[in-house]
């Protein structure tokens, strides 16, 4: 006498993995991921969007949240990735050091003409702390750009 289950036997057996796997993929891939973006696009629009920053004339040019990739000597640079002592983890981080930011104040004066006074300036006003004793402060490198932009519209009028 055989002991094996007959084909039907087994079918019935993993019926219930299968079914668990099948409804646990339509919960937690797509209605929950669902659930979510759309209590966040009502209780945080802007956020859900990508905290995505404009121009004065209302073209939008990058997120808050990851660096944009500027590279004119016009602007405010990210971090550079070719030196490990300025690298971030993730590679787009949007915020560089004070001391990062003020080294590129003298190539921006160079390039622009604006005084390396207001250049500095705008760089500790846009100046964002730490926690407690955690890091160095930080400023955005978007924020700085756009402050540029709105601060010195004759030096930047391709973005006005």
């Amino acid at each position: 006498m055989s002991t094996d289950p007959s084909p039907k036997v087994t079918h019935n057996r993993y019926r219930p993995f299968i079914v668990l796997a099948v409804l646990s993929l339509l919960l937690c891939g797509l209605a929950f991921p669902l659930l979510v973006t759309g209590v966040a696009q009502v209780a945080f629009p802007a956020q859900a969007d990508g905290s995505l920053a404009t121009l004065p004339n209302g073209r939008v040019v990058g997120s808050y949240l990851i660096d944009n990739g500027f590279s004119q000597p016009i602007f405010f640079h990210g971090r550079n990735e070719t030196n490990p002592a300025n690298a971030s983890a993730s590679g787009v981080d949007p915020d560089i050091t004070v001391a990062q930011a003020m080294a590129q104040v003298q190539t921006i004066h160079n390039s622009t003409g604006i005084s390396e006074s207001d250049l500095t300036a705008l760089v500790v006003g846009h100046e964002e702390g730490t926690l407690w004793i955690f890091g160095d402060p930080y400023v955005n490198v978007l924020e700085l750009n756009l402050a540029l932009i709105t601060a010195y519209p004759s030096v930047y009028p391709a973005y006005n």
